[in-house]
């Protein structure tokens, strides 16, 4: 091996122990700002209990706070009441330490404002952990009400009995019913291709929509059958089922013979794509429309994994899928007249 080879493997080496240490640096930090402000609520929260604390201590918590430690950030009266409910809202320390401190201040103040279901909320942090969510993305998966989306309950597919498990239950958590499309503006007369174009051109919305695992392998995959030329909608490669997904828009009301049409392309994949590490290919049918009884029947007899699946533009988003997050303001005045309604009884000032 010669110097400059030897050498840029030891700068690589080196970089990748300072990206590593970086990360564990952040992540340590983290974990005890987590546990400081929950520290700091707990604090907070029993002296209210115990001494009947109103809002307005908190407000000259925070003005002292300010005094004592000027070049401190991060004890507004605002933030002194989220920790304060944070304390009450989560009081095993244990699940802090371990699950919670793996996410950010913004992430558990987002989800403990919309998302009032215990297990719904577990279930978007053990996501945005699983995930590495951004609080922007976190959001937006609330605001288009992910949990719901993918919940088995209600989805037309026939993976228990076309895979094995676990890949069938990985599967059925894999699809949405509907997607949310809510980067394509609805035109009257919209046809396939018009849609298949604008996912293709915003495909990085189109993967955070689809979500974690699906790598885009391509549009109009062409397929020779027979001297025959036939071609995918969307092709796309999931890394956690280790498969491919093959994907057909439809602008219209579904069809069972769009369910015969997909069970042939699937053949035709796993005869000329899958490899012998590859598991079944998948496929999604994506249409304006559908009736549950007619697709459940029109799958009932198919050999191929299929799913079924509604889409949303926007412009025909239903009201109970857009955004139903207030603004940041909004959360914090709604917190402070939650405090100030639940103090406690005298208020000392």
């Amino acid at each position: 091996m010669s110097n400059i080879s030897a050498y840029a493997g030891i700068l690589n080496e080196i970089k990748q122990e300072i990206f590593t240490g970086r990360h564990k640096a952040i992540l340590a930090a983290n974990k005890e700002l987590i546990l400081h402000y929950w520290s700091i609520g707990n604090i907070i929260l029993r002296h209210q209990s115990s001494e009947g604390w109103g809002s307005k201590v908190i407000d000259k918590l925070a003005r002292d706070l300010a005094s004592e430690f000027p070049d401190s950030k991060g004890f507004s009266a605002r933030n002194l009441k989220y920790m304060r409910r944070f304390a009450e809202e989560y009081a095993d320390l244990s699940f802090v330490q371990v699950v919670l401190a793996q996410i950010t201040w913004y992430h558990i103040i987002t989800l403990t404002e919309k998302v009032s279901n215990l297990t719904e909320r577990n279930w978007y942090i053990a996501k945005t952990i699983e995930n590495g969510w951004s609080r922007n993305v976190l959001v937006h998966q609330i605001e288009t009400k992910l949990y719901e989306r993918q919940s088995l309950v209600e989805k037309t597919t026939n993976f228990q009995r076309a895979l094995p498990s676990p890949q069938s239950e990985l599967a059925n958590e894999t699809i949405k019913d509907p997607y949310i499309f809510d980067f394509i503006t609805f035109r009257e007369e919209m046809n396939e291709v018009d849609i298949e174009k604008q996912l293709v051109q915003q495909v990085t919305k189109l993967l955070l929509e689809f979500g974690t695992g699906f790598a885009f392998v391509g549009n109009q995959v062409h397929l020779e059958i027979g001297e025959e030329d036939f071609y995918l909608d969307l092709l796309f490669y999931h890394t956690k089922l280790r498969c491919y997904v093959v994907i057909e828009l439809k602008s219209g009301k579904f069809k069972p013979e769009y369910a015969g049409k997909l069970n042939f392309y699937l053949s035709a994949v796993d005869g000329q794509m899958k490899s012998e590490h590859d598991n079944p290919s998948i496929g999604i049918i994506l249409c304006k429309e559908k009736n549950r009884i007619v697709a459940e029947y029109a799958l009932k007899d198919m050999t191929k994994p299929i799913g079924v699946s509604e889409y949303k533009l926007l412009q025909e988003i239903p009201i109970a899928l857009k955004s139903s997050l207030p603004s940041i303001e909004e959360i914090e005045e709604r917190l402070e007249n939650k405090m100030g309604r639940t103090g406690g009884g005298r208020e000392n000032d």
